[in-house]
Order: structure tokens, then sequence, then C-alpha cells
């Protein structure tokens, strides 16, 4: 076979280790915490088959025609004034929607991203988001995640004062993976650094709706007076990955280039998803659909903890989020993340190695995500048991 000569943007990818895990899941006797899906259980599959039936019955013209690339505008209004309501945007902030949360990371990368240009990403952070800026040919620098954000002081005395940056990309409510939340110091100190060094802010919020403790942190996009954070939100986890619905809030010639970009890429997010979350929203009770989600997940947040106390050794620590749906554990520095992933495996029990978060996924690394909010109790009880048993006998 002759050699393929792939573009320069894409010859160093490779498929992500959470993509590869999914493969191992077909195995039905598998408990994974390796995912980052909402519960299949909260779905509201019967209303949206109804609002489906209905919208084809009633709208299916309008459905199956193209749309306009900045969405459906009755949809990008009332998420627009859910986010002003919440004091996530300001009033005159306008919104678009996107086919997924992924696809606001990509779109800022295509519009800011020079090959070769620094971006800046948390340690550990979302491998969507890391795959992403390779792809872009982008300078990945990383800051660590302390347990109330990103290292701030980090960021400005190892990477600001040294090099010139592009963007900053964090997950500041419940990040992903490690369930942290930035508190509202750091959030003010990163906007003044972006004006000071004149950098731009990606706030990827999927995760923000879903707290079940704790007290809300105001959103970095809604600090921002001089225009530095593009902010982006998601349908997935609160409603239905499947629909593929995100959106944008970005400062207005970026905003109006990244439609532009996202015309070339898919022409506009499709009509018919976007009437059934528009139509659901409208007509049922969304903060309610939430609440439940958030009740739900707190327990089983909660139950996973008390099972890693139960199960795990002493010297692993874990974290201890607010909201969201993942948990990150941390070992000694002599366990292999990746060695412990394939022992894990080995006793039908997988979850994400921490090298996968990492802008350098090569190094060893002895930390791991814990997914819990797509596993029954029973499944969470028995895979952490068997887990505990393999870090045991490492």
């Amino acid at each position: 076979m002759t050699n393929i000569a792939f573009s320069d943007k894409t010859k160093g990818l490779s498929g992500s280790a959470i993509r590869a895990t999914f493969k191992l899941l077909a195995d039905p006797e598998i408990i994974s915490f390796a995912g980052g899906a909402p519960s299949s259980s909260l779905f509201p599959c019967d209303v949206l088959g109804t609002v489906a039936e209905e919208i084809f019955r009633t709208f299916g013209n309008t459905a199956l025609q193209y749309g306009i690339t900045e969405g459906y505008a009755p949809l990008r209004e009332l998420v627009r004034e859910r986010l002003v309501r919440q004091g996530i945007i300001h009033e005159g902030d306008d919104i678009a929607i996107t086919t997924g949360g992924q696809q606001v990371i990509d779109l800022t990368a295509k519009v800011l991203l020079n090959e070769g240009d620094c971006v800046v990403t948390e340690r550990p952070s979302f491998v969507g988001g890391l795959n992403c800026f390779r792809s872009y040919n982008a300078v990945i620098d990383d800051v660590p995640v302390e347990s109330d954000g990103m290292d701030i002081d980090y960021l400005e005395e190892n990477i600001l004062k040294k090099k010139r940056i592009k963007l900053v990309y964090t997950i500041p409510t419940f990040q992903n993976p490690t369930g942290i939340t930035m508190s509202l110091e750091k959030r003010k100190k990163l906007l003044n650094l972006a004006d000071r060094y004149d950098f731009y802010i990606l706030e990827d919020n999927p995760y923000g709706s879903l707290r079940y403790s704790g007290e809300e942190v105001p959103s970095i996009k809604s600090l921002d007076v001089s225009g530095r954070v593009i902010y982006g939100g998601s349908f997935s986890k609160i409603l239905s990955p499947g629909l593929r619905i995100g959106f944008f809030s970005a400062p207005s010639e970026i905003f109006e280039k990244m439609i532009v970009c996202k015309q070339v890429t898919d022409v506009h997010t499709p009509v018919l998803t976007q009437l059934i979350a528009y139509t659901f929203v409208t007509r049922y009770d969304i903060d309610a659909h939430i609440k439940r989600a958030c009740e739900l997940y707190g327990k089983q947040s909660s139950f996973m903890r008390s099972c890693i106390s139960r199960y795990f050794p002493d010297y692993c620590s874990v974290t201890n989020p607010e909201g969201g749906i993942f948990l990150w554990c941390s070992l000694p520095e002599r366990f292999d993340g990746e060695e412990l992933f394939r022992k894990a495996v080995e006793k039908k029990v997988a979850f994400v190695s921490g090298a996968a978060c990492m802008a350098d996924p090569l190094k060893k690394y002895s930390s791991f995500r814990l997914n819990f909010s797509n596993a029954s109790m029973e499944n969470i009880e028995k895979g952490i048991r068997i887990l505990g048993e393999v870090i045991e006998s490492y």
C-alpha cells in the first residue's frame, strides 16, 4: 500500500484513549466508569417521541428544510433569555446554536489559532479539547488544577511572562475530568490577566447546571466587561447528547467569524433537533428535569465516594465535586495509570487513564477519571470494589 500523505494538521493525531475504551464496552460484562454520558434513565423518550411526531405533522417542511447558520431563531432567543436570567451572559450578548458543545471548541480554535500558536489548558483537561487544539497544530501549555481551580500564579509566572499566548481554555465549573470548580477570586484574576497579556478565554460550561451542593459561582463570561470571553454551553448533559445541541456567545467580531466557519463546516445544526429541543423546553419543565438529574448525580457521586473510602487504600485521594459527573483519583507516583487500566479491564472494569487528559499523553501518570452518571448503584459498588483490589495488588 502506498504511503498516504496526511495533512500536517492530522498526521500527528490518533484515536483518543476514551474512544478506544468505548470499543471495550461492547462486552456486556464490563462495568464502565469511562464514559462521560448522562444517565439514560433520565432521557424523556416518550415525551420527545410525541414532540417529534407533532413536529413532523405540523412543522415538517420547516424541520426538513435548510436553516440559517446561527440557528433556529426561537431556540436562540430562548437560550439567550435563560442565560441572561441566570446571570451567565449580559443582556445584549448574542447566541448561536452549534452541533454539540464540541463544535464550539473547534470553531474557536479555527478562528483564533494559527499553526504554532500557544493555547493554555488545564492539567488535566478534556480530551476533546486537547485533540481539537492538536488538530490545528497549536502548541499546548498546561497549568496545574488546584482544589479551587487553575493555578493562576503558575499561569502568569511560568507561561505568560515567558511567551505570547492566544487562548486559555478552561472548564471552570465541575471541570472535566476533576469535577473541581474554579473560585470567584481566580475567575477575576484570569480575566485581569487576559486584559494585561492580551489573550482570549474559552469558558466551556457543559456541566454548570448540574449542581447538587454548594453555592453558585458567577460565570467568567458574566464578569467580562472587555470582550475577552467566548462562552460555550450544551444541552447534552441536561437533555440528550444525541440531539447534538450546543451554543455559544462571543465578542461580536469573533462571533461573526465563527458563524462563517460554521457555515463552511456543516451549514447549520439540524433544524429537526433544534425544534425538538425548543418544543421540549417551552412545553415541559426543563428546570424540574434538571433538578431530577442533580438529585440522581448527587446520590451517585456520594455513593461512589463512600465506596472508594471503603474499598480503596488510604493512599488514594479523590476529589469531592459539588456538581457534574466526574471524580478524579490520584495515586502515588509509583503507579502507572495505563498499566492500572489494563489490569482493571482484565477484571472487567473500565475507567479513563490520566494520560488521556494531559497535554503530553506519553508521560506516565498515576491519576485516573471515574464517571458515575451512567452506572447503577450496584455496579458502582461492585466496580469500585474490584478496582480497589486491582490497586492493592498492583
